[in-house]
Parts: C-alpha cells; structure tokens; sequence
C-alpha cells in the first residue's frame, strides 16, 4: 500500500490517494474544492493536482471518502466522481448533520437521509475498493458523523486526532461532545498497536516547522498536546470545551457545510442561471 498526501495551504486540508501498488486500485480521502467566499468563485486547482497524480500513476479510483462534513473547506468529491466514476462515501450519522443544517440554511430541498452520497458506512464496516480494504471506525465528538478509516497499519482520522504539537478537534459545532471525542480517541483510537500510523486531516504547524501529515498512536497517546491516554475524560472535556469558547467559526463554515451536507454537490442554479449559498444572520 502506498499513501500520497497533498496539503492545500489555504485550508490546512490534508488530502490522501491511497492505493495498492501492485493492482493499481486507489482512493481519495477529503479532497478539496477551491473556494474564495469574497467574490463567490470556485475553481480546481488542488483537485486537478490529484488527478494529475492519479493519471500519471494509472490508478483506478474506486471511491472516495469523507471522514465528516468539512465546515473550513469545501468538498472536490463530485468533481471526482465525475472524472473517475468513483463512489462518494461518509458514515450513516451523517442524517444527523444534515437534519440540523437543513433547518439552519433553509433547506426545504434537502431530503436528510443521506441519499446524496453512494456509500453510507456503519461503524467497523469494511469498504473493499478493488484490492483494498478499509475499516471504518466511528470517531464522533468533533461532529457525530465523524468516521476515521483503517487500512492496514494506517489510520486516516479526519478531525479527530491530528499531530502531537496540534492537539485532537472542535467540538463546539452543532451536536459536537467532547465526552464522546474523548472516547473515540481513547478507547478506540489509542487501543489500536502503538506502531499505527495516524495520517491526519489537517495541519497547522506551529513556528519553525513545516507541515506533516503523520504520527504514531504510540507518540500520541504519550505527547498529544491536547489529550494523552492518561488523561481523564472529565479532565479532557473541562479543557475542550474552555478552549473552544475562545474559537472563532472557520472561515468558510457556512458555505462548506451547505456544499457538504450534499456530498459536494453545489446548490442547483436559480431562473437566472447562477448558484447561490446562503449565510445565515445573527445579532440584530
């Protein structure tokens, strides 16, 4: 197995192409949709970067999989799905995202039962894409569809756990739990053998080092600045929840949970043609 990891400096997305080097089969897990909010415009440079990879290797790509519905970024999986006729895949609680979304967009025309995707994935189900195959391991609390997925000695943990110097994720977004964070990382992520490797979603490398996409459960459960495996739940979710307080939303969390929640699909276009996403106003 061979594992390719592309990291978009606007987002700190880390993007992965998985394959198998004798059969060529292949996924993508979170890839990215360019996106700046400022003037509405879209583009595909970071997915166009995957696909030059994909092409040149000659992979087929069976799927591609979203460890949770992304709100810093917006999801290049349609794009992909396009070009490659692979499949887009997210946990079966992604109903639950979407039935909070929906009413916080206005989405009447959003049916919130995960039709949109092609996969949805209960926890401990095996994916098989080609000569691949994959785990999924449930690891909510950061939102309660998050899904980490295992190949081999290789976890892919979303937002639920990223590098020792950077710490595990938010839970403060709508049915975050830190308690339950805590459990996925713990008991089930720090139960697997201290030589996983843990590839993660994203990096924000602190001053004097450059990003990276990987650790191990070993240095983790000993060195996460945020939770370690001695750590107490009551400890961990006191010091979660105090720090997500001082956090300020994601940049681009409306418009990428609306694109999101749909398995990348952007709205449909209006009688006049352009496409549109909403935000929601508060205050006054």
């Amino acid at each position: 197995m061979y594992i390719e990891p592309f990291f978009d400096e606007r987002t700190f997305t880390i993007t992965y192409v998985v394959f198998d080097e004798s059969t060529r089969d292949a996924v993508i897990i979170d890839p990215v949709l360019d996106y700046e909010p400022s003037g509405g415009k879209l583009w595909t440079e970071s997915v166009e970067r995957l696909a030059t990879f994909v092409d040149e290797q000659k992979l087929t790509v069976h799927h591609v999989l979203e460890t949770h519905a992304h709100a810093d970024h917006l999801s290049g999986s349609q794009w992909l799905k396009k070009r490659y006729g692979a499949k887009v895949v997210i946990s079966e609680r992604i109903t639950e995202v979407q039935g909070v979304f929906k009413d916080v967009f206005a989405l009447d025309e959003l049916v919130a039962d995960g039709r949109q995707f092609d996969v949805l994935l209960k926890d401990r189900q095996v994916l098989t894409a080609g000569a691949l195959e994959l785990t999924a391991i449930a690891t909510p609390g950061h939102t309660p569809a998050c899904m980490s997925f295992q190949v081999g000695d290789a976890v892919f943990t979303g937002d639920a756990l990223f590098l020792d110097d950077v710490g595990v994720g938010r839970c403060d977004f709508p049915k975050g739990d830190a308690a339950a964070l805590y459990d996925s990382v713990v008991t089930r992520l720090f139960s697997l053998p201290d030589h996983t490797r843990l590839f993660v979603g994203h990096d924000y490398p602190p001053a004097g080092r450059t990003w990276r996409a990987m650790t191990t459960v070993g240095s983790a459960k000993q060195a996460n600045a945020q939770l370690t495996a001695s750590m107490s739940k009551p400890a961990f979710v006191e010091k979660r929840t105090a720090r997500d307080r001082t956090l300020s939303p994601p940049r681009l969390l409306y418009p990428s949970v609306q694109v999101n929640i749909a398995a990348g699909q952007l709205p449909a276009p209006k009688p006049n043609g352009r496409r549109y996403l909403v935000t929601p106003l508060t205050g006054l």
